[in-house]
Parts: structure tokens; C-alpha cells; sequence
């Protein structure tokens, strides 16, 4: 398996095994492409009550969707997790896989924008759910349109099509 550098990135973009929508040239960088912060958010309720971690459990009952309008921005407090999207819209082909990884510019500010889960699977074709935590010590913005976080593309050896619950996730139904 092999990281992908901006010029492989690109070739693959050509050859329709990697399609970013929408899509930004700018955004490629020397060996990952930038993926913006989207404007739909999820709030965790605070429940006080204790949470099952189980095959059952659904983020989705634990929490709020909440859209920011135009200009705005969520507020991320210290000790706070919120479920945030991207903006842009992956597709792998099956031969390809990758890491979404934060940004160092906002890992030292305290944000911790994808806590757990990184690995993307060969093929495929959703937005990235993005599990925030602040462990800074003060209150975070985060604006919508940022470019929080990045994605490393990796060549697999084999192919394989990620079909799991989160196939097909979208900014409207995640």
C-alpha cells in the first residue's frame, strides 16, 4: 500500500477512481486534499443517563441536528463532541482507500476534528462525519466553509467496496 502524492491524486481524478464533489484544484495538497467543514451539525442531548455501547446504539437518538445559517458558526466548547459534516462528497474506486486526518493549524488551538474512525474503505461514495471534540481550554468557533480536515488517499493491494450502515451517508440524511 502506498499514500497518494499530488500528482497521483490528480491522475487518479482523471481516470474517474477518485471523484471529490464539489471539487476544488486548489484543495490538493503535496499528498492529501482538503475537505471542508459543511453547515449541519449534530448535538449530543445531555441525557444523564448512562449509554449502552452496543451493535444497537445510534448516534442518532443521542443527538440534535442543527443547520447554521448563513455567517454563522457553531460553538465548540472545552470538553464539548459534535458530529459535523463536509462539505464535499467522496467516491473511491475499489482498488483505493484513505485516512481523514485533522489539520495541525487547529490540533494546536485544541480541536480534535476526527477523534476515532479514520480509515476510509475502498469504494466509497458518501460526506465525511466529522466527530469534533474541543481539549483546549477555550471556547471554539467553527465556521462553516473551513477547511478543517484532510484526506489521504492509499492504494489498496486487492479491491473491495465498503457496503456497511454508513454507505451512501449524505448531509441530508446522516
Amino acid at each position: 500500500m502506498c499514500i497518494l502524492t499530488r500528482d497521483e491524486i490528480f491522475r487518479e481524478i482523471e481516470a474517474g477512481s477518485i471523484r471529490i464533489e464539489p471539487f476544488d484544484p486548489g484543495a490538493i495538497g503535496p499528498a492529501s486534499v482538503d475537505l471542508h467543514l459543511g453547515s449541519t451539525f449534530r448535538i449530543f442531548k445531555s441525557i444523564r443517563k448512562s449509554v449502552k455501547v452496543s451493535i444497537d446504539s445510534d448516534y442518532r437518538d443521542l443527538s440534535t441536528k442543527v443547520e447554521v445559517g448563513q455567517g454563522g458558526f457553531m460553538l465548540l466548547m472545552p470538553g464539548e463532541t459534535l458530529l459535523g459534516i463536509t462539505e464535499e462528497k467522496i467516491r473511491l474506486a475499489p482498488h483505493l482507500c484513505g485516512w481523514l486526518e485533522g489539520r495541525s493549524r487547529f490540533s494546536r488551538i485544541g480541536l480534535l476534528v476526527h477523534i476515532s474512525a479514520s480509515f476510509m474503505q475502498p469504494g466509497i461514495d458518501n460526506h465525511q462525519v466529522l466527530e469534533m471534540s474541543n481539549f483546549g481550554p477555550n471556547p471554539l468557533e467553527l465556521y462553516p466553509g473551513t477547511a478543517v480536515c484532510q484526506f489521504i488517499f492509499q492504494k489498496t493491494i486487492g479491491e473491495a467496496t465498503y457496503a456497511g450502515s454508513f454507505r451512501g451517508q449524505t448531509r441530508e440524511h446522516w
